[in-house]
């Protein structure tokens, strides 16, 4: 027969084991939910939050929405809006109208048609460098963890790609001030910012070349 002094030592023993077990799985939990700093993950995935993409609430408005089929093109004419974030290196990178003229490219990692555009223009710029007095600049985004070519960074490294690139954020805020519809997609803008032509789907050679020239002349 137990006695009582042993019942209730038996009684404090097994407490103090159950406070130790749920103090241990508290700091688990604590550990578990503030170990992420930014760095890479295990699987060479950056965990890092995409740096927050400012519209300039005093520059011009959004771009329509790009719709091949519309002829004349409304953006055509208008001045595109100023948007700050911040390449992959963390560093800011502002798009908007600043004196020289742009050759815009939005691309998404996953995209089948920018995965052939971008190893294609490289090749090409290798050989022909961009005029001084155009600049080709690159945003990155729709972004998908998980999805083929993730991290974009890492993607456009491969490639060699040497343009600019504005990481977007994860409500594609850049994508959606410029009016994107689809991949890859160009915004072609003169010296003063005003949109000259745009296009999407995969450009040759020879096209990108004239969206050059577009942007320097003015003229599609």
């Amino acid at each position: 027969m137990t006695s009582p002094q042993k019942s209730r030592s038996g009684f404090a023993l097994w407490l103090g084991i159950g406070v130790v077990v749920l103090v241990l799985a508290l700091v688990a939990i604590i550990v578990s939910q503030g170990g992420d700093d930014g760095d890479a993950s295990s699987d060479g995935s950056s965990t890092t939050a995409a740096t927050p993409v400012e519209l300039d609430p005093g520059s011009a408005p959004a771009l329509p929405v790009y719709d091949a089929g519309a002829e004349p093109d409304p953006a055509v004419g208008e001045t595109i809006p100023t948007v700050t974030g911040t390449d992959f290196a963390g560093d800011e990178i502002t798009l908007g109208p600043d004196g020289t003229a742009q050759v815009i490219l939005f691309v998404a990692h996953w995209c089948p048609h920018c995965q052939k555009e971008i190893p294609l223009l490289q090749g090409h710029l290798d050989d022909n460098p961009m005029p001084d007095d155009v600049e080709l600049v690159t945003v990155s985004t729709s972004v998908q963890p998980g999805a083929e070519n993730y991290p974009p960074e890492a993607w456009l490294e491969d490639e060699g790609w040497t343009a600019p690139v504005l990481a977007d954020d994860e409500s594609s805020t850049a994508a959606q001030a410029y009016g994107l519809s689809s991949f890859p997609y160009f915004v072609v803008v003169d010296a003063d910012g005003t949109v000259v032509m745009r296009a999407s789907g995969e450009l040759s050679t020879d096209e990108f070349d004239a969206a050059v020239e577009a942007a320097r002349t003015g003229q599609a």
